[in-house]
């Protein structure tokens, strides 16, 4: 069995939290290969993967409110994860946390502060798939944007950035025609900022289903094909007339619509529609097993495309990953995650299920917050 090389493109080598969920302190050294950590239920093993999502921009794979991952009872409010990323021969060290006076997150890149979390994705791209996203195919198309969007970001950098712009906008707006403020130039400015973010979106989103698509034709081993496509009255503008076109339609769209407080129209509004390629069977009505795979197929064709584009692949965050896999999943999952030469960070109870891994992972036990190494 071969062993994965640690000298790999892109992995956390050390993390370290503070006051983070069940973890007043915690120092984690690794290797970067695929990470496996095991325990019961309640042990604090995906306390330590929504640590590393906080070290891209976002809400973290919980997306829980910035005080509600400090530790209970922590003798001062607010908590911190810092992280050595190794990049090819280079290193980078990120830190994020809050200290308690504000609800902003604070950002630091090798020890200087930064204005925005958004360059956070300059250095790292993370992924992560988590058992609440079982239900992704049949909850609410937010759910499927925020995935979807997820994947955007690790295509281009600035997707964080504009989605924060527009965003802010779209808020603005609706504050707006909420308290019946309607000055014509300024919501002709907001206006205009939300057509020319939203079209950004829309665009980037389009370009990354895309390649995205191609990605999945190919096909990884058992797991199912998936067909991507985006649906929504401003991507189908898009397709039709263009970025130019589309981008003033859109601002007329809005303006035309100052009568109605909530906005109707924009990337806020799209859905990610998959579909089992090979059964042209939309997701929602493939079976459990199915819809994990098909999510699973997606994310290892990013990490192929990213690998393919940007020259370092992502790192994954798989929670419970092996519940819903048989063993020739499971194996061609571990051989996918060596082939593409990422760092995974992976969680289950029974340490059996990873059996096949063997050496090319390393393996820790969590307990009661308390994180040991496993011999192999």
């Amino acid at each position: 069995m071969t062993v994965a090389n640690d000298q790999q493109g892109l992995a956390v080598v050390r993390l370290s939290v503070s006051e983070f969920r069940c973890y007043p302190s915690l120092r984690l050294t690794v290797a970067a290969r695929p990470v496996v950590l095991t325990g019961p239920n309640g042990a604090g093993k995906t306390n330590i993967l929504e640590a590393l999502s906080f070290l891209a921009p976002g809400r973290g794979l919980r997306r829980s409110k910035l005080a509600d991952v400090a530790r209970q009872n922590a003798p001062q409010p607010g908590w911190a994860v810092a992280a050595t990323v190794q990049r090819g021969d280079s290193a980078v060290e990120l830190g994020t946390g809050r200290d308690g006076s504000t609800e902003r997150r604070l950002v630091r890149i090798d020890g200087r502060p930064v204005r925005s979390q958004a360059a956070l994705g300059e250095w790292l791209s993370v992924l992560w798939l988590v058992p609440a996203m079982d239900r992704l195919f049949t909850d609410s198309a937010g759910g499927r944007r925020r995935f979807l969007d997820r994947l955007v970001l690790g295509l281009d950098n600035g997707h964080a950035a504009r989605s924060s712009a527009y965003e802010h906008a779209l808020r603005e707006r609706a504050k707006l025609l909420r308290e019946g403020r309607r000055d014509r130039s300024w919501l002709d400015a907001i206006e205009g900022s939300m057509a020319e973010r939203g079209i950004e979106i829309a665009a980037a989103r389009k370009s990354a289903v895309g390649r995205l698509n191609d990605a999945c034709r190919q096909g990884i081993g058992p797991f199912p094909s998936a067909d991507l496509r985006l649906a929504g009255v401003l991507d189908d503008r898009l397709a039709e007339l263009g970025v130019d076109a589309a981008q003033a339609w859109y601002q007329e769209a809005l303006a035309s619509s100052r009568a109605q407080e909530e906005t109707l129209v924009g990337p806020h509004r799209s859905d990610f529609i998959v579909r089992h390629r090979d059964k042209d069977l939309p997701a929602p009505l493939c079976s459990t097993g199915e819809q994990k795979a098909l999510l699973l197929s997606i994310l290892l064709a990013q990490a192929r495309l990213q690998l393919a584009i940007r020259g370092l692949p992502p790192i994954l965050l798989l929670d419970e990953v092996a519940a819903h896999l048989d063993l020739v999943r499971r194996t061609a999952l571990w051989d996918e995650l060596d082939a593409l030469g990422l760092q995974s960070w992976m969680t289950g109870t029974d340490t059996a299920l990873f059996a096949e891994l063997g050496e090319r992972g390393q393996f820790f036990g969590v307990t009661e917050g308390r994180v040991t190494p496993l011999l192999q």
